[in-house]
């Protein structure tokens, strides 16, 4: 699903005014009936409701709802903001709808705006943002010093996320957010052109390829995965695992000897090359059996291995997952970097993207920063965090919407290179791949927090939850 700018947000309202057609307030209500029927819905209790409308269209939402609600008989109080109001008391127990600035805010805000922002933050209520919390810019907010921004529990944003949602230096005062749809025309949407997505399981549902009844190992690739060094057979493990699960016909794994025992008793269903060395990898496989390889999981970052990593750029034409040691031995030699395959995947979390291209000023700055790398080098770039963003060759960057916290867990990287590389291995074009392992990850990740909880929930739990997710995102049944 895209994400727009907030001009372009403002610019689908009016042509939905104009050709659907709908006045401006027709519009305004039927978002705010949106709103009024998801907070009816999430808080149906008895709950003194503040709503805090400013002098724009957001608090023209706060407004109608405050009618909405009740005439269904809710105890709300409207409170809208002018230079003289005089701001309420709130207690703990209330339910405090902000309404003040939409997303189209691009100054900081001040005075009766501040201080009811600072009201509402010191106040304990729970929060509910209408489309943004107020204070917060929809894009970038390198210029923002967050004095006064609202500290939301629950943003609920209109039609789409805002850019700002998924960044997470703003994470303070999203809070949870939902998209609540207010039916924007469809014409505009299809036509708008934006380099920023989201993904959805009704975007990701199509990208699984069907199983041929009459299929075999042989058709389903070979995926070759080069992990491991002293100490680090687990990493090999985990990868191994996972890209078995996630559908590959066969797996090698090229290790250094003293791990092979190791993994032939761990994963039974993977075949593999031996290093000569025992402890970590230094020499190169012949590549032309596999149709994809993924390299890096707990390999080290020992000279030796540096060297077999270049080598193995210098000779292999196929794309290639980097991960993990791999990014980190590239880091310490950039001009490798050049030299990569074209349609290769990058999978850094934020340490290893920092060591690779350097710092940013904000996450803002970043985003756009890897939209320029990822389509000068022709590559796809997984950066990875709470909300994965997934940056193409084309220019375009498409953030993850599953996983939770609970995958903040040693191995958890590793298991996705496996599952990047077993669908490339099966001929998934690599943006594709990169996109929809990172979305099955997540469900994963989802169903096994579901069983396990976030705190107990570990690497392996992820990959015994593949084929579930892959069940879930097909037929959304569990």
């Amino acid at each position: 699903m895209k994400v727009l700018t907030t001009e372009q947000i403002r610019m689908a309202d009016e042509y939905t005014i104009l050709n659907e057609p709908i006045s401006p307030a027709g519009l305004m209500e039927r978002a705010a009936g949106a709103l009024t029927g998801w907070v009816n819905s999430h808080f149906p209790g008895p709950v003194t409701i503040r709503i805090f409308a400013g002098p724009g269209n957001n608090g023209g939402d706060g407004k109608v709802m405050a009618r909405l609600l009740a005439q269904e008989g809710r105890e709300v109080h409207l409170h809208t903001l002018q230079t003289d109001a005089e701001l309420p008391e709130i207690s703990p127990d209330d339910l405090v709808v902000d309404a003040i600035f939409g997303s189209g805010l691009n100054r900081e805000p001040d005075g009766i705006m501040a201080a009811c922002i600072d009201l509402i933050n010191r106040s304990g209520a729970t929060v509910i943002s209408v489309d943004i919390p107020s204070g917060l810019f929809g894009e970038s907010n390198g210029n923002n010093s967050y004095k006064h921004v609202v500290r939301a529990d629950i943003t609920l944003t209109l039609e789409m996320p805002k850019l700002s949602l998924f960044l997470p230096e703003n994470q303070l005062y999203t809070g949870d957010w939902h998209v609540i749809p207010i039916a924007l025309h469809p014409v505009f949407l299809a036509a708008a052109d934006t380099p920023w997505h989201y993904m959805t399981m009704s975007d990701c549902r199509p990208w699984i390829k069907k199983r041929k009844k009459f299929g075999h190992k042989g058709i389903y690739g070979h995926a070759l995965l080069i992990c491991g060094s002293k100490g680090k057979a687990g990493a090999a493990v985990l990868s191994a695992e996972a890209c078995i699960h996630t559908g590959c016909g066969l797996t090698t794994l090229h290790l250094p000897d003293g791990l092979d025992p190791i993994l032939q008793s761990a994963v039974p269903e993977a075949m593999t090359l031996v290093d000569p060395d025992p402890l970590k990898w230094t020499s190169v496989p012949d590549v032309a059996p596999y149709q994809a390889i993924g390299a890096g999981p707990g390999i080290g970052t020992h000279p030796e291995t540096g060297n077999a990593l270049s080598e193995l750029i210098r000779i292999n034409t196929k794309p290639i997952v980097l991960d993990a040691d791999a990014l980190n031995l590239i880091a310490q030699n950039p001009d490798l970097l050049a030299q990569i395959p074209k349609n290769s995947i990058l999978t850094p979390h934020p340490g290893e993207f920092r060591r690779l291209f350097g710092d940013y000023p904000d996450d803002y700055s970043r985003m756009e920063n890897l939209r320029g790398i990822a389509s000068k080098l022709g590559l796809v770039i997984v950066l990875k965090g709470a909300h994965t963003a997934v940056a193409g060759p084309d220019g375009t960057i498409w953030f993850n919407t599953t996983g939770n916290p609970g995958m903040a867990t040693g191995g958890s990287g590793d298991v996705l290179t496996g599952m990047v590389t077993s669908l490339l291995a099966q001929g998934y074009e690599p943006f594709t791949a990169a996109r929809l392992a990172v979305y099955i990850h997540g469900t994963a990740g989802d169903i096994a927090a579901r069983l396990h909880g976030e705190e107990a929930l570990v690497a392996r739990d992820i990959i015994a939850c593949i084929g579930q997710a892959f069940i879930r995102i097909k037929s959304e049944s569990i």
